[in-house]
């Protein structure tokens, strides 16, 4: 007499417990059943996780490709400074001839004032923003009832290369009137922009008088920091008994230049052409 099979348990959560194998034709049991799963669980075996994104510049997995960052933009550097410029050069420019002491002497004449032409140094630069009526503005309202000026009006101004592709920034902040005491008012045109906090002097100011024109043209070499890189590039200044002006030149070779290697005398001559170029006779 054949035994009864034994009792069965009931499965997981409830469930009838898989049924057992029966013997098959000729004695031989037939291939097991697939088992039901609990809840949830796969009935494969799980896929290979795949690889996640990565922060940038970190390989997927060690070993793995790591891609490379994108070389810093001389340009962006340039352009991310330029309104910088501008606006250390005001400062300076504003220093002008507020700083002065009281003179019981008369004035010069207004015989010479400040234009911005469409172009200077022979074509090279186009004229890019004239902001003589907005942030020039600061430097008149700050020259107003100084010892040492009457009259005063700003000229603001920064240039474009027009050579097709070339980038860089020339840089002119200066005002016109009737001014005393210009060698004062050069020196203080230098140490006004060199005050600014982000602002480095390199090169110390020092004296030139190009082209045998008699006339002192004072240059320094600063360096500015901008997204990790250091820029440097050449400012110079001139004042008269009526104009007064610093001029700076940013191009690509600015960043990462070493200090040494900008020519201040030959910048000196530049600015004189600029100044020839910008100051012209009150007619």
């Amino acid at each position: 007499m054949s035994m009864p099979p034994p009792p069965q348990q009931p499965g997981p959560y409830g469930q009838q417990p898989p049924p057992q194998p029966q013997p098959g034709p000729y004695g031989q049991p037939y291939p097991p059943q697939p088992q039901p799963q609990p809840y949830g669980q796969q009935p494969y075996p799980p896929q290979q996780p795949q690889p996640q994104p990565q922060p940038y510049g970190q390989p997927p997995h060690p070993g793995g490709w790591q891609p490379v960052p994108p070389p810093k933009s001389r340009v962006g550097l340039i352009l991310g400074i330029v309104g910088g410029v501008v606006g250390l050069m005001v400062a300076g420019a504003v220093g002008l001839w507020v700083v002065g002491t009281q003179s019981t002497g008369g004035f010069p004449e207004a015989e010479y004032k400040l234009a911005l032409p469409e172009t200077v140094l022979d074509g090279e630069y186009k004229l890019a923003q004239d902001l003589s009526d907005t942030t020039g503005k600061q430097v008149e309202d700050e020259a107003e009832g100084a010892f040492d000026a009457r009259d005063v009006k700003a000229a603001v101004a920064q240039y474009a290369p027009r050579a097709d592709g070339a980038e860089g920034a020339l840089i002119v902040s200066g005002m016109y009137g009737r001014f005393k005491n210009t060698d004062a008012a050069r020196d203080n045109m230098l140490k006004g922009a060199a005050d600014v906090d982000t602002i480095t002097v390199a090169v110390p100011p020092e004296d030139f008088t190009p082209d045998g024109s008699g006339l002192t043209i004072s240059c320094q070499v600063v360096t500015q920091e901008q997204a990790g890189s250091e820029i440097t590039y050449p400012m110079c200044a001139w004042a008269d008994g009526n104009t007064g002006a610093s001029v700076a030149e940013l191009t690509v070779e600015s960043v990462g230049q070493d200090a040494s290697e900008v020519d201040m005398e030959a910048f000196a001559e530049r600015t004189l052409q600029v100044r020839s170029e910008i100051r012209q006779p009150i007619s």
